[in-house]
């Protein structure tokens, strides 16, 4: 729980070194963006802030997102659904398994799939700076 009270922290720090003012409802959505262990979209992070938070607006939700995502600290993920995803960018480099059936977002990383990305890139004549890979996926049924 301590560790997850220093991210809260450092979140707000960035938020307030860009000039944005910490409200009780940013605070909320700040917990709820270092606890989350999935990648919620804007109508679940505010269904969760107004579980700490009944003054938590949607638009709320959506002004600092931005602002968290100007500052480099949320990752806006577009995947092939409707809405776009969000988590925060300091987690290590993984890549997604969207569930095309359920939306569910299952991070994995694969030493195998690095190498060979890596490999590629050289073979074209280039070094791999970033990349990001999602799998599209449908449970198997066997």
């Amino acid at each position: 729980m301590k560790q997850n009270k220093n991210r809260i922290e450092e979140l707000e720090g960035i938020l307030r070194d860009g000039g944005v003012r910490v409200t009780r409802q940013r605070a909320a959505i700040l917990k709820i963006l270092a606890e989350a262990e999935d990648h919620p979209d804007a109508s679940e992070l505010h269904r969760r802030a107004k579980e700490i938070d009944a003054t938590v607006s949607l638009s709320t939700v959506y002004r600092t997102l931005s602002a968290l995502e100007q500052q480099g600290v949320v990752q806006r993920h577009a995947f092939e659904s409707a809405t776009a995803r969000f988590e925060t960018a300091d987690a290590p480099h993984h890549d997604h398994l969207i569930d095309i059936e359920t939306g569910a977002v299952i991070e994995f990383r694969s030493d195998k799939i690095e190498q060979l990305q890596a490999e590629i890139a050289a073979e074209l004549g280039y070094d791999l700076v970033r990349h990001r890979l999602e799998l599209y996926c449908r449970k198997r049924k066997d």
